[in-house]
């Protein structure tokens, strides 16, 4: 119990005796090549003067609200940030994807000018030998083929 008494004496001796050393002020002098120095102890120069100080306590509240408005605008940054890389993201998908249906759909429509202006139309069997159509099977493939312009060239 002794023991205690005199860790909790030392310790407020110590706060005081820091408190004190803190009090003593700083003094800023000047020296002969323009120098600027400062220190905590009177250096008895010419050009000293003692520095008005003063300090108070930070408030942990503020503190905590400081550093909460710190998080909430970086998450916020995060978040546009996100949002922008996702909606630049989309439109390169959108863009990709307009390429893409415009390339087919040029291809549908050589295809179907191949189809009107052929006379005979002919498949490759799995023979690689040539299977020529009839004329409801052109008419069908002609029917696809119109039906895939459709859907590609928005026409």
């Amino acid at each position: 119990m002794k023991a205690k008494r005199f860790l909790i004496g030392l310790a407020a001796v110590a706060m005081t005796v820091a408190s004190g050393a803190f009090a003593g002020g700083i003094y800023k002098w000047t020296d002969e090549d323009g120098n600027v120095h400062y220190e905590d102890r009177p250096s008895g120069a010419a050009t000293e003067e003692r520095m008005a100080l003063s300090y108070r306590r930070t408030n942990p509240g503020s503190v905590q609200k400081q550093r909460q408005g710190v998080a909430d605008s970086v998450a916020a940054r995060q978040e546009a940030r996100a949002k922008a890389d996702e909606a630049a993201k989309s439109a390169e998908e959108e863009a990709a994807e307009a390429a893409d249906n415009q390339k087919k759909c040029e291809t549908y429509r050589a295809r179907l000018q191949t189809f009107v202006q052929s006379r005979r139309l002919y498949r490759q069997d799995e023979n690689g030998e040539r299977v020529y159509l009839d004329e409801a099977e052109t008419q069908k493939a002609r029917e696809n083929v119109e039906e895939l312009i459709a859907e590609h060239c928005g026409s």
